[in-house]
């Protein structure tokens, strides 16, 4: 499975150089794969109202989104300064919009996949997508 997921821990690791994280000082990349096998990238952007700004999972998420996608089939994390990454509470409620509960979280970090998890098991109780007509 890790193996799958180069890909995505690549492109998470190399949008981690571009994040804007002057006041933590923690950039964090993120890589998605929408259901389509398109990959959509976000690093983490922070501004002088720190802690204001934006993860890097919500920027992947916005990204995909604008690309006129719906749907997460799987996600990187990756941030240098920790061993492994897991997404914030609010952006595991975000993942959760557009993920199913099996999605496959891969947890990075700066050499590669640690751990794959669910989003079930990152966020059993998520707030339900009430479902569409």
């Amino acid at each position: 499975m890790a193996l799958m997921a180069d890909d995505l821990f690549n492109a998470a690791r190399a949008v981690m150089t571009s994040a804007h994280a002057p006041y933590s000082k923690f950039p964090v990349g993120a890589a998605l794969r929408s259901a389509s096998g398109a990959i959509y990238v976000g690093c983490n952007v922070e501004n002088v109202s720190y802690p204001e700004g934006w993860c890097a999972e919500t920027g992947a998420i916005a990204a995909m989104v604008a690309a006129g996608e719906t749907t997460i089939a799987e996600i990187a994390v990756v941030a240098e300064q920790m061993p492994l990454i897991t997404p914030c509470g609010g952006c595991r409620q975000r993942l959760a919009e557009f993920a199913a509960p099996d999605a496959r979280i891969h947890l990075c970090d700066a050499s590669g996949i640690v751990e794959t998890v669910t989003l079930g098991e990152l966020l059993p109780r998520a707030f339900a997508v009430e479902t569409r007509s």
